[in-house]
């Protein structure tokens, strides 16, 4: 399977790249928009495109050509405006979505954010743009004829990924170390129980593999 990362440069999309390239199931190709950030995923050995999710769908549909699955990873970080929320968190996953669509890239994975899709639990939150930009990015992607996953994580840290995880449709509120995220969403990638379903993810005690099974 070939799959593109969008965010490849991310902390999780970095963790998802190098497992991917792990796998000799999957051939990855890190989408990136800096020339040297490309530099430095070649210098590595891993195939990487240049993207601005700030292009038109034309231009992200040549970048996705040629590829069966397409990982979202991408935000706009919490040093920018809710101008640039709006225009990477949603008008950029949508645009992925749709450029998708036309590169005939069926399987698309949405890393979104924990509770994303129940609006109660985020209306006074401070960075309420944020979530209002993943609820509605993620609302697009289930209107879409994408065979998609969405994956809710929890609180996102550095920790050293321990396997175990709790997925579920809604969850209290919890962490997640980055590594675990990534190994969630490659895990995703051929599980039939995660087509076109959404779910929270936190830490657990459950395997990977053994929770996308018991969603």
């Amino acid at each position: 399977m070939k799959v593109i990362v969008i965010g490849a440069n991310g902390q999780v999309g970095k963790h998802i790249v190098r497992l991917l390239e792990a796998d000799s199931n999957y051939s990855v190709t890190a989408m990136i928009r800096k020339e040297e950030q490309k530099k430095a995923y070649e210098e590595n050995g891993v195939k990487a495109v240049l993207g601005n999710l700030e292009d038109g769908v034309d231009e992200l549909t040549k970048v996705i050509e040629g590829h069966d699955a397409v990982i979202f990873t991408a935000g706009s970080g919490s040093k920018t405006g809710p101008d640039k929320t709006l225009l990477v968190d949603l008008d950029g996953a949508v645009k992925s979505m749709e450029a998708a669509e036309k590169a005939g890239a069926n399987r698309f994975i949405m890393v979104s954010a924990i509770q994303a899709h129940n609006r109660e639990s985020w209306k006074n939150s401070p960075i309420r743009p944020y979530f209002t930009a993943k609820h509605y990015a993620d609302r697009e992607l289930m209107r879409s004829n994408l065979n998609y996953t969405i994956v809710r994580p929890g609180g996102l840290t550095n920790d050293p990924g321990t396997g175990m995880v709790e997925a579920k449709e809604n969850l209290e509120r919890s962490t997640i170390p980055r590594e675990d995220v990534a190994r969630t969403v490659v895990a995703a990638l051929k599980e039939e129980n995660t087509y076109r379903r959404s779910f929270d993810l936190v830490s657990g005690n459950t395997p990977v593999e053994a929770a996308l099974k018991n969603l």
